[in-house]
């Protein structure tokens, strides 16, 4: 029986950013055109869930590469509000991306 040797990229891995609060939703859609635009390639997938300000709904998102979709979803009721993302791919600079990302927050 012939079984591949499985190769480990080490430069593939996650980062997840979890932070309280609404964010901005022009800024946000800035960065994460400017973040597609320069490392959609090295992006494999994007999840998550964003609290936009002034919306009563919780904002799903999920994407592959530079392909990216962003829905309403559930209200926040009497949940605290937080957003959540977590990217994996390659070559990604999460101290970079954490700093960014706290752009966004109003």
């Amino acid at each position: 029986v012939w079984v591949a040797e499985h190769e480990h990229d080490d430069e593939v891995g996650s980062i997840a950013i979890e932070r309280d609060g609404d964010v901005d939703p022009e800024k946000l859609n800035t960065w994460m055109g400017k973040l597609l635009a320069e490392k959609g390639i090295d992006i494999f997938r994007t999840k998550g869930f964003i609290s936009y300000a002034g919306n009563p709904k919780r904002i799903v998102f999920q994407g592959v590469h530079m392909l990216f979709t962003a829905q309403p979803d559930k209200e926040w009721g009497d949940e605290p509000r937080k957003n959540q993302l977590v990217f994996i791919g390659r070559n990604l600079d999460e101290e970079q991306m954490q700093k960014d990302f706290d752009k966004c927050l109003i």
